[in-house]
């Protein structure tokens, strides 16, 4: 759904209702947030939640779909896939749009906190997300990979150079607290997602050059 559609969309109870989801939801864990909170926010009647979504729990899940929907829409993985770019420039679209998901502000980064939690407090509403979104990101950076390993690198290989790449984006978001405690004198944060892209990129194409040339034997 488009920001245009979202504006014309808001006076829809319904749609209110995941508007103010996302912002609950994605500001405590699932079982401290209320429908009643919820409902206050989006200025719905209670039995509001039972009469589009059936219980709480359904609202949940279509709030992580309604958020997903959103942040891939506004931080698109088009060009990370697009063929006529080398698998470099594809690598470094790949990582600066995944950290624009997470780092984002507002409504905006709302997706992102949820994956968090859910991350580290799994409920059903995770293998949705893997199937619909976190799969088929890795599958675009997966491709990536795999053209620049070369022919004869393992899927084993390929998927831990994948999650080398997806770890490093994640540390500079959750470990935010952290870092501003162990470099009191440097920023990290959103204001440098350019920087941060451009050494995980530079950091990640080293390595696999590495793989690539038969430096390191990573296959098994």
């Amino acid at each position: 759904m488009t920001m245009k559609n979202r504006s014309t969309a808001s006076s829809d109870t319904k749609t209110r209702i995941l508007e103010a989801a996302g912002k609950v939801f994605s500001g405590r864990r699932f079982q401290d947030a209320t429908v009643r909170e919820i409902c206050t926010d989006a200025g719905a009647n209670v039995a509001a939640v039972n009469y589009h979504f059936g219980d709480k729990k359904r609202l949940y899940l279509a709030t992580l779909k309604y958020w997903q929907r959103f942040a891939f829409e506004k931080y698109p993985m088009d060009r990370a896939a697009d063929l006529s770019l080398s698998p470099e420039e594809r690598l470094k679209v790949f990582i600066l749009q995944f950290l624009r998901r997470v780092f984002d502000e507002g409504e905006a980064s709302w997706f992102g906190r949820l994956m968090v939690r859910e991350l580290v407090e799994p409920t059903e509403g995770l293998d949705m997300v893997v199937e619909e979104a976190a799969r088929p990101t890795f599958e675009i950076l997966a491709a990536i990979i795999r053209e620049l390993l070369g022919k004869g690198a393992s899927e084993t290989t390929i998927r831990l150079c994948g999650a080398s790449v997806i770890g490093q984006s994640v540390f500079f978001f959750v470990q935010q607290p952290l870092i501003k405690r162990l470099f009191s004198d440097e920023t990290w944060d959103r204001s440098k997602t350019d920087v941060i892209a451009e050494h995980i990129a530079r950091f990640s194409l080293t390595a696999m050059k590495a793989f690539a040339s038969g430096k390191k034997k990573g296959d098994r």
